[in-house]
């Protein structure tokens, strides 16, 4: 079967993936143990579609995040993230406050889309998506609009688009600029990620196969 090199016309973002709607989400950490260890930031990005058909990344939400109560905080997960939770000027809210914050756009955008369900992208995306489970459990939240397992991995995505798997490395070699003094906040890498998934969708529609 041959396929055009010209891309296809606009299906709409609910059509190009199933019903479920991309959205790229990011967290910072006090360890690698969702159970244990507390969650301190949390960062989502939209996708969506343009008018010709192309992926873009649309609103950014995020938030500091309080530490769980009984939580652990790892010191070698603070050093590498920099995140000093104490800091008076991190102007944090609790799990229960955050929760919402976050995950209620994405509720909207799901329904606004058309869509059935999110799904999460992410580099390393069980990653993110365990801690925002283990979130959502502990605070009671009914209405997580993330699919409960599928999700979008840009390592995967990136290491069969460039050969590359770690994220400052996919995203130069996507042409995109990286700042190393940025990185490992979950605004930043949220928003860099964004940026690479749709570049690599993107590339992918105007590759002939």
């Amino acid at each position: 079967m041959e396929y055009k090199d010209q891309p296809s016309a606009p299906i709409g973002i609910a059509g190009r993936f199933r019903g479920f709607l991309p959205v790229v989400v990011d967290v910072e950490t006090a360890g690698f143990d969702p159970q244990r260890h507390a969650l301190l930031e949390i960062a989502a990005v939209m996708i969506r579609m343009d008018a010709d058909g192309w992926l873009v990344p649309g609103a950014t939400h995020a938030c500091h995040v309080l530490p769980f109560l009984g939580s652990e905080l790892d010191q070698s997960a603070l050093a590498f993230n920099k995140i000093d939770p104490d800091h008076p000027l991190r102007d944090a809210m609790a799990e229960r406050q955050a929760l919402p914050k976050i995950l209620d756009p994405i509720r909207k955008a799901v329904a606004s889309h058309g869509c059935n369900r999110a799904i999460l992208v992410g580099h390393n995306a069980h990653f993110d998506l365990g801690f925002i489970k283990a979130a959502v459990d502990r605070n009671d939240y009914k209405r997580n609009p993330f699919h409960a397992f599928s999700v979008f991995d840009t390592v995967s995505l990136a290491g069969l688009a460039y050969g590359q798997t770690v994220l400052a490395k996919a995203a130069q070699a996507a042409g995109l600029d990286w700042d190393n003094t940025a990185a490992h906040s979950a605004i930043y890498d949220a928003e860099q990620t964004a940026r690479l998934f749709c570049t690599i969708v993107n590339r992918w529609r105007t590759t002939t196969l």
